[in-house]
């Protein structure tokens, strides 16, 4: 059995074949912080994952994979409904094991992704082999992508960066300043040194990916454009094209 239930308990550990896969439709889901001994592959068919790291938000869009290597610890959020895969991987593999990342899948990773996480947990080692080795090419081949947002970690900040985990949009510079009670020069310093981005491409960052979740889960431009305070949906139309090479009309689509 590879389809579950959103509420059936798993535990990846408990099994020996080198890879196991489950497929499940989610709606409102949050795994709470936890870490596999297992490497571990996450996909959205369709829906958008948030997966919070230490003191790092990393977005998983539709038509993307995030590899988490084994042990690292991790939160999953699913806000709207999903169309769920999950593979756990034996430590040792036949490939190289890649850092955390967030990859493309083209046609082919993707065929491999649903075949492996649907394929039975009691299959036989010789016939995951061949399927493994193409997977392994695949993922090595894959482009990756850069939807994550490091937060800074100075106390000062973290009343504040819990509001910002709630859903909040963080406020501009000057704003922010009445907020945490530092100056602009201050949380400039503290946000070069924790994120390596200043404060306006941080927020312009947290922006995109909330855009991207937000029209994944079936908001439309302009009210997207609304809620993240664009001055107009020309305006955030244009900055969404810039920073993912399409409209968010096609985006949404796709």
């Amino acid at each position: 059995m590879a389809l579950i239930l959103a509420e059936q308990k798993f535990d990846a550990d408990g099994f020996d074949a080198p890879v196991i896969g489950i497929a499940a439709d989610m709606g409102l889901h949050d795994s709470g912080r936890h870490c596999h001994r297992r490497h571990q592959l996450l996909f959205a068919a369709a829906g958008c994952i948030t997966i919070e790291l230490a003191d790092t938000l990393c977005l998983l869009p539709p038509s993307r994979a995030a590899w988490i290597p084994a042990g690292t610890a991790h939160r999953v959020l699913m806000r709207g409904v999903v169309a769920y895969r999950s593979l756990y991987f034996a430590v040792e593999l036949p490939f190289p094991a890649p850092p955390l990342q967030v990859v493309e899948v083209n046609p082919l990773l993707r065929e491999v992704i649903e075949r492996m996480a649907f394929w039975p947990w009691d299959w036989p080692v010789e016939k995951q082999a061949g399927l493994l080795a193409v997977f392994g090419e695949e993922l090595q081949a894959a482009r990756g992508e850069n939807w994550r947002l490091p937060f800074p970690t100075d106390a000062r900040l973290a009343a504040w960066l819990d509001s910002v985990h709630r859903g909040e949009l963080p406020p501009r510079l000057n704003q922010l300043v009445d907020q945490v009670g530092a100056s602009e020069r201050t949380i400039s310093r503290i946000f070069i040194r924790d994120t390596g981005m200043s404060y306006q491409a941080w927020r312009q960052q947290w922006r995109l990916l909330r855009a991207m979740e937000l029209l994944a889960d079936g908001t439309s431009a302009g009210e997207t454009a609304q809620r993240l305070e664009f001055a107009s949906d020309s305006a955030f139309i244009a900055f969404f094209r810039q920073h993912t090479g399409e409209t968010p009309a096609r985006y949404a689509q796709a």
